[in-house]
């Protein structure tokens, strides 16, 4: 067997290429060679695949740098050799960029028919902060495209069946001549259908579908955070001739909590103790996620403080346990002080040296302010 070229050599491009360049590069070898350009030509093929092997190759950054480093060997070892059998695999691999260039639209495929899948849907659900956390399963209303009741979906009324397409014969696609090159696209009667409805359902008017309202159950892992997306696979609008249903995304909105805050896993408070426990030091009782802990506050703790909990965050969703809870010290200051408190409190200050306001002070300003 051969060696296959270098890539590079195929492409006529440099090691050093840019992206852009590697498919300017392949664009207009697949212009050249493109076999409606050259039928029966089966040299112009053989060319047509080896430029769509060394373009699927040096397009894929991942690809390219195993064969960069290991050549055409590297690539049968680790299980990327692309292997093209035929143009319509290459047509396939390439959809989007044989579109762009022959005028295909989204098909997939040289002409190939059109896909019936359903449309996709979004939908945003709020739940409380620690559902969040710990999971939960709302069941949601979902207003979506399901199948005709009348018809089972077919468009068709009852009774009645589909029928070949006159223009494309029942194939799906009709060659058109642009310029030297006669292009297969998707037949403009039946959309790539191959049939067509000439008795269409009285109900959905040959649509195959109608508006139905679902009621969902939502799986919520535990750990998930706001404006995170979950994808419900098939519970989208309903696909057409068979075509698979679309899917709905859930965004995910939580409500605050008046207590927690969250940063990802880790969960964030503020804890107000009193001056005495800040100065003294003291067991104090912390809600958590997860329920009450003691955290053992040392003397001479200054407000602000911040104490870590570890593992008593949310849960991960990569399954890596749960973060941290991070509570910050605030010492409280009382409003109103009872007789006592107050004689102790100019107690201390006196023994600290410290100026405080006089005794009835305030209140002999005001009077005198205000007489």
């Amino acid at each position: 067997m051969s060696q296959p070229r270098d890539y590079y050599e195929v492409l006529g491009v440099s090691k050093g290429a840019s992206d852009s360049e590697i498919k300017k590069a392949y664009r207009k070898l697949a212009m050249k060679y493109h076999p409606d350009k050259n039928p029966d030509d089966s040299a112009a093929e053989d060319r047509f695949k080896e430029a769509s092997e060394a373009y699927s190759v040096l397009s894929d950054s991942e690809k390219r740098s195993t064969y960069d480093r290991f050549g055409h060997a590297g690539l049968h070892g680790a299980g990327m050799n692309p292997g093209f059998t035929n143009s319509d695999e290459i047509f396939s691999h390439f959809s989007d960029m044989f579109g762009d260039l022959f005028g295909f639209g989204g098909g997939g495929g040289r002409g190939g028919r059109r896909s019936g899948r359903g449309g996709d849907l979004n939908i945003r659900v709020e739940i409380d902060f620690l559902e969040a956390v710990h999971g939960c399963q709302p069941e949601i209303n979902v207003a979506r495209d399901g199948a005709c009741g009348t018809c089972s979906g077919s468009g068709v009324e009852p009774g009645k069946s589909l029928e070949t397409c006159d223009t494309c014969g029942g194939v799906g696609e009709v060659v058109q001549a642009q310029m030297f090159l006669r292009i297969r696209t998707v037949c403009p009667a039946c959309q790539g259908r191959g049939k067509i409805i000439r008795h269409p359902c009285g109900a959905c008017r040959g649509r195959g579908t109608e508006k139905v309202t679902d009621t969902l159950s939502v799986s919520v892992p535990a750990g998930i955070e706001a404006g995170q997306v979950l994808r419900l696979t098939g519970k989208g609008n309903e696909g057409r001739d068979g075509s698979p249903a679309g899917d709905l995304y859930v965004e995910i909105a939580t409500t605050p909590h008046e207590f927690f805050e969250r940063r990802g896993p880790d969960v964030f408070c503020e804890l107000p103790v009193s001056f005495a426990q800040a100065c003294l030091g003291a067991e104090i009782k912390v809600p958590t996620v997860h329920g009450e802990t003691v955290l053992k506050v040392p003397g001479g703790t200054p407000s602000g403080k911040v104490f870590q909990l570890s593992q008593e965050g949310a849960p991960r969703l990569d399954g890596r346990g749960r973060g941290n809870q991070f509570v910050q010290m605030v010492v409280a200051v009382p409003k109103t002080l009872s007789a006592r408190e107050e004689q102790l409190l100019r107690e201390l200050a006196a023994i600290q040296d410290e100026r405080v306001v006089e005794r009835g002070f305030l209140r002999e300003f005001w009077d005198r302010l205000t007489s």
